[in-house]
Order: structure tokens, then C-alpha cells, then sequence
């Protein structure tokens, strides 16, 4: 049985069309100016969110100014309830992961929880995109609210280049007043 010459000419229109398609999908996409942020994850048990970075400058190193920005930025979005924000227990572990580009370029996290008010969910660290699971109650503050704070940071220059903001809610501190631990959202003086 062979194949009719119509048969041909249409499977090969599809190709071409398919190739076009394909083609200008490549060719609009490479047109985009502005790279697409990072994003981090938050995991809370077995649930987790993501969100792009509060503070980013397309890579580039923030100075102490466009830090300074970020906490104030950081401190507004807390008070209005605009990070994303997770409710945990104390008996869930936490844990953070970060695009692959990131992890090459180095990032660490913290809450402001924790006995030092101060928790260190990953130390100064490249290659590896995930924190590991901690227990939540070793990381959060006092109150019903503890913050995360997740930071790029160049492992050769120091140089922060982004930072997320994420918020667990405790419900284990039913009653426990809002906004517990350190009032001063942090953009990353920890490696």
C-alpha cells in the first residue's frame, strides 16, 4: 500500500505549519526584554507556595540603598497582609527551595523566630536548591506571625541580588498577639 501524493503534500503542510508555529513561538519569546524573576518556595508540611521576589533588579546587585528600600517595602507589605503567607504548626517542618539559577549564584535563609530571635532555615549556600525540613517550633517567633526571609546572594562578591518574603501564620498560637519577633524585616546580612 503506498501513499497518495495528496497525502504526502498534506502531511508535509502540517509540518511546515507546525515548524512556523514553533518557530515564532521561539522568536517572540527570545523578544522579550525583561528576564523572568526567580521564584522561591515555602514548604510547610506537605503544602507549599511560591512567589517571585519582593526586591530584584534583574540580576543585578542591590546596593545598601535598594536594600534599605526593600525592608521598608518588606515592613508595608507585612503590615497590610500582602506576602504570601502559610499557616503552620508547631509540629510541621519547614522548608525552602530556590530556582536552579539561584542556588548556582548562592542564597541562604532565616525567620525571625527562634530562641535568638533568629532562625536559621539554610545557611550560606550554592548548588543545592533545597533547604531540608526543619521543625517548625525551633523557627518561629513568639507570636501568631514569624517571618521568612530568603535571599540571593553571590557566594563569590557577597552581593544581594534578591529577596523573597513569605509569612507563616501559627495556629498554634491561638491568642498570641500579631507580629511576634523582630519588627525589622532583615534583606540579608547572614552568610
Amino acid at each position: 500500500m503506498s501513499l497518495s501524493t495528496r497525502v504526502i503534500a498534506a502531511l508535509g503542510a502540517v509540518v511546515v505549519i507546525g515548524a512556523g508555529t514553533v518557530g515564532g513561538s521561539i522568536a517572540y519569546a527570545s523578544g522579550e526584554n525583561k528576564p523572568a524573576e526567580p521564584k522561591a518556595t515555602l514548604v510547610v508540611g506537605r503544602s507549599s507556595i511560591e512567589a517571585g521576589p519582593l526586591c530584584y533588579n534583574d540580576g543585578k546587585p542591590l546596593d545598601e540603598a535598594a536594600q534599605t528600600k526593600c525592608q521598608a517595602a518588606a515592613l508595608k507589605a507585612k503590615a497590610k497582609g500582602e506576602l504570601p503567607v502559610s499557616d503552620v504548626t508547631f509540629a510541621d517542618k519547614i522548608g525552602v527551595g530556590v530556582a536552579p539559577e539561584v542556588a548556582e549564584k548562592g542564597w541562604f535563609a532565616f525567620t525571625d523566630g527562634g530562641q535568638q530571635q533568629r532562625a536559621t532555615l539554610a545557611a550560606s549556600r550554592t548548588g543545592s536548591t533545597y533547604s531540608g525540613s526543619l521543625p517548625a517550633v525551633g523557627l518561629l517567633s513568639s507570636g501568631e506571625k514569624t517571618l521568612v526571609t530568603v535571599v540571593e546572594a553571590s557566594e563569590k562578591t557577597g552581593d544581594i541580588l534578591g529577596v523573597w518574603y513569605f509569612q507563616l501564620k501559627n495556629k498554634d498560637a491561638a491568642g498570641a498577639p500579631a507580629g511576634g519577633g523582630a519588627e525589622q524585616p532583615d534583606a540579608g546580612t547572614e552568610q
